[in-house]
Parts: structure tokens; C-alpha cells; sequence
């Protein structure tokens, strides 16, 4: 009975043996524990003639008819037309046409045969060395707090600057920016930015209307000599230079490392940074610092003299206490005096 169990290339080998020596199809069949007709539609497909180490043959079953074959004409044709038609809208066409199958079968076919717009072709808008940068704020929780990191990314180049700050208001962006340019040692052409409220007002480019910019960073863009410039909304892709150093920056420097604090975490960014900016760049080929250098760094419009002074923005200290209500209600000055002086007044009334 052990032998009933064997299969595969020992099973045709004992098969051809049993055969050989004159047992009966019956007694094959009883000795390892197979049906007799198993063994005689082996021999009629001449499994037991063909060589030991070919593999076995085996014939495709034939296709099972289903309800949905007669109406799968139908269901390309319309597609053909109309790619974009539902699959719960093609069921009640074809179930008016006699249809009596399920859903879960036409949807499936659906998906196989629904034709696929061909996808649009990335075309990589890249900038001449020092016309552009673009600039964005990122998210970052940390154990003490929420913090921003405010990106530059020069276009051409790659060459990057990060810094976390406490907030993303207008006064963190101009102070970012300022020691972004002192960083690449110039200011390039333009920025190009997101839908940055410090930065834009109003964008009704989509409705056929204009790009309404904020007027306290124009006098900003003005004193540092570039050009802002924002993205059309919904148009993810055109700041793709500084998209992917903010996932760069979230996989390769936040995520698994440990910060004590703000003075930890700036001190580690530098040395990232740093690294970051010598390592290989996918898309150019080359080091980001190394391309700086060689043809970026000498085209970038000089720096103000000065800082920027707003006239709009209180100063920090100033802005970042609680303004109060003026009140009609005059105020009294009181006279004081050491209590020994109301003593003797009251002793010297009596």
C-alpha cells in the first residue's frame, strides 16, 4: 500500500514496469490505489511512451460558456465610443438587450478590455542656471512641537537650503528667504511659489481672471531684486524641483532619526544638508553643490546691501504681544504714600 502513495516520474515508472510484466489495468490500479480509467487515458495520451524526464502534457480544458459571451460585441463597441461609460450603466443596456447574468462578471470584463488613454508624456521644464528657485513650506510634528521646514531649491542647479521654524507667516518667510540668499551668496531671477497666502492674495487665472499678489512681498521681491512667480492651481508638477526634496527631506533626514530638540534638529539639518547637496542628483547626474559652482553661482544677481525693512510688520517683540482696546475712561493717577502718613492724618484728626 506504501506504493500508492508514489507520484509524479515514479508512479509512470512503476506503471510502465507493471505494464511490461502483464498485469491488468485492474491490478495496476488496485496495487497503487488509482482508477483504472486514470490509467488507461494515460496510455491513450501516451503518457506512459514519451521519455521519463519530459515533463507531463497536459490539454487545456476548454472554455466554459458564459452568460455575458453573447453580449461582449455590444459591450466593446460601446466602450470603443465611449470610454469613460460605467460598468453599472453598460449592465442595464446589455440586461435590455436580454442579458440574465451578474454584475461581478461584467465588471471584470469591463476592466480587462476598457480602453486606457495613453498617458501624457512628462516633459522636464528645466531652467537655465540662475533664473530660477522654487520656495515651500513643509509640516513637520516633532516630541515638542509642530514645526515648519521653509525649502529653496535652485532650479537649474539643485542646490538646496532648508530651515524649520516655529511658524509659515510672511515675517518667517522673509527671513528665511534673506538668509537663503545669503546662503547661495546671490538672488536668483525669480521664485516661483505655491498658492502661499504671504505670498498671493487672490488667483483667478482658472475663471479667466488675474493673479493678485500680496503687496508688502512685492516691496520684499523688489528691495532683493526678483521676480515672484505662483503656480497655476492644480498644477502640482510645475514645482517639481522642490516637491521631491520635501519627500527627500521626510525620508532621508526626519524619518528614523531622533531629536532632543530645536537646537538638535538644526544642528543635525546642517550636517544633512551639507551631504545632501554632494550626493548624486537622479535627474542631472551630477553633484548639486558641483553644478552650483561650476555655472550657477557666478550668474546670481548680487545681494541687497541691507535687510529688508517693513514698514507693514510690527517688530517681533512688538507683534507678538496682545494689542489692547483703547478706553474713553480717564485714568486717575492716585498719590501714594508710606502708611505711617495716613497713621499720623488719622491721629492728628481726632
Amino acid at each position: 500500500m506504501a506504493e500508492a502513495h508514489l507520484i509524479g516520474l515514479e508512479r509512470r515508472v512503476l506503471l510502465r514496469h507493471y505494464l511490461e510484466q502483464g498485469m491488468s489495468k485492474r491490478a495496476i490500479a488496485r496495487l497503487l490505489g488509482i482508477n483504472r480509467r486514470t490509467i488507461a487515458r494515460w496510455i491513450a495520451a501516451g503518457e506512459l511512451d514519451r521519455d521519463l524526464d519530459e515533463p507531463p502534457r497536459y490539454k487545456a480544458r476548454p472554455p466554459v460558456p458564459k452568460k455575458l459571451d453573447p453580449y461582449k460585441e455590444i459591450i466593446r463597441k460601446r466602450l470603443g465610443d465611449y470610454p469613460a461609460l460605467s460598468a453599472v450603466r453598460l449592465l442595464e443596456e446589455i440586461r435590455a438587450a436580454g442579458y440574465t447574468g451578474g454584475y461581478s462578471q461584467l465588471r471584470d470584463y469591463v476592466r480587462q478590455v476598457r480602453p486606457r488613454p495613453p498617458e501624457e508624456p512628462l516633459v522636464r521644464f528645466e531652467t537655465p542656471p540662475a533664473k530660477q528657485a522654487q520656495v515651500d513650506f513643509a509640516e513637520f510634528r516633532f516630541p515638542w512641537g509642530k514645526r515648519y521646514a521653509l525649502l529653496v531649491v535652485l532650479g537649474y542647479s539643485r542646490h538646496m537650503w532648508v530651515r524649520f521654524y516655529e511658524k509659515q507667516d510672511m515675517r518667517t518667510l522673509f527671513a528665511g528667504l534673506e538668509a537663503a540668499f545669503r546662503f547661495f551668496g546671490g538672488v536668483p531671477e525669480e521664485l516661483l511659489f505655491d498658492q502661499m497666502k504671504s505670498v498671493i492674495t487672490r488667483d483667478d487665472r482658472l475663471s479667466g481672471g488675474r493673479l493678485v499678489e500680496n503687496e508688502e512681498f512685492l516691496r520684499f521681491a523688489a528691495h532683493w531684486g526678483f521676480r515672484p512667480r505662483a503656480c497655476r492651481p492644480y498644477r502640482a508638477k510645475t514645482k517639481g524641483k522642490v516637491e521631491r526634496p520635501i519627500r527627500y527631506l521626510r525620508e532621508n533626514f526626519v524619518y528614523g532619526r531622533e531629536f532632543v530638540g530645536d537646537a538638535d534638529l538644526a544642528e543635525q539639518l546642517e550636517r544633512w544638508l551639507e551631504r545632501a547637496n554632494q550626493r548624486i542628483h537622479q535627474t542631472t547626474k551630477e553633484q548639486p553643490l558641483e553644478r552650483f559652482l561650476r555655472d550657477e553661482r557666478q550668474r546670481l544677481r548680487p545681494l541687497a546691501e541691507r535687510p529688508y525693512h517693513s514698514l507693514v510688520l510690527l517688530p517681533e517683540k512688538e507683534s507678538a504681544r496682545p494689542l489692547r482696546r483703547a478706553t474713553s475712561v480717564p485714568r486717575i493717577e492716585v498719590e501714594r504714600r508710606p502708611l505711617a502718613v495716613y497713621a499720623a492724618l488719622a491721629g492728628g484728626g481726632r
